[in-house]
């Protein structure tokens, strides 16, 4: 990793995920931003941090694409997540002495490291932020819930359907008014090694859903053509976010 000059600001990180629930404080975001590291500068498909490491900090996304992934007993790879900027990485290894997933920069990426001992201290400076990253947390365990149904339990096309729309539906928070064609920069590999299937049989599946007009495909530029479609053919519900936050700690004013 390389530190280089930057931007330190709480801005310099995307609030569009902390603000799902409910909007930070400014003091909250300055308290958070402090907690950071200098910004630091990862090459495409250089390792972040090795599954079996020791996880001593936790990583703010700024810019790029990077991805979690697991080795499996044969050697090969189970990709776990595709993380957009705005992300915060290696955070279910907190909880472990090594590191269960191996974080992997997709793209160049621009990163902030987080100690633990540092992030562990937002729970009593500014603890409205650290509950609302707490939620964000158990959204994204009911995300791989329904990632984990729909690979155990529905077709090629429903697993491809669902990664879709759930790509669009995530790269919609920090891109507001992004519209039905997004770009990404996985390979059919990838999205494979995510939905579990070869790359062979993504491409089937790719020409199956464009053949079926739900989706319009020129190299790495997606549009999907039919959302409702997509939707009903993915077969994961659709899920709404808490509206009563009451429960949670006062904000900082």
């Amino acid at each position: 990793m390389r530190a280089v000059p930057d931007d330190s600001s709480p801005l310099a990180f995307s609030q569009a995920r902390l603000a799902e629930f409910r909007s930070p404080s400014p003091a909250e975001l300055e308290i958070f931003s402090s907690l950071a590291g200098p910004v630091q500068q990862i090459a495409r498909n250089r390792t972040i941090r090795r599954e079996g490491d020791a996880p001593q900090s936790v990583y703010l996304l700024l810019d790029g694409w990077a991805l979690s992934s697991m080795t499996l007993a044969d050697g090969g790879r189970q990709i776990l997540k595709v993380h957009l900027p705005g992300d915060i990485l290696g955070t279910p290894s907190m909880a472990l002495d090594k590191a269960a997933e191996t974080l992997t920069a997709l793209t160049p990426v621009k990163l902030r490291s987080v100690s633990l001992s540092a992030f562990g201290s937002l729970f009593t400076r500014a603890p409205h932020m650290a509950a609302l990253m707490f939620l964000s947390v158990q959204q994204e365990r009911v995300m791989l819930m329904d990632r984990l149904c729909s690979i155990g339990r529905t077709s090629a096309e429903c697993r491809l359907a669902d990664f879709l729309v759930h790509l669009h539906s995530r790269l919609s928070v920090i891109q507001p008014g992004i519209g039905p064609r997004f770009e990404h920069p996985l390979t059919q590999e990838q999205i494979g090694d995510v939905i579990g299937l070869t790359a062979v049989h993504v491409n089937r599946v790719f020409r199956t859903l464009e053949d079926k007009k739900l989706i319009l495909r020129d190299g790495h530029m997606i549009e999907l053509l039919d959302m409702p479609a997509l939707r009903k053919l993915s077969g994961v519900p659709s899920r709404t976010l808490a509206q009563d936050l009451s429960w949670l700690p006062k904000p900082l004013p």
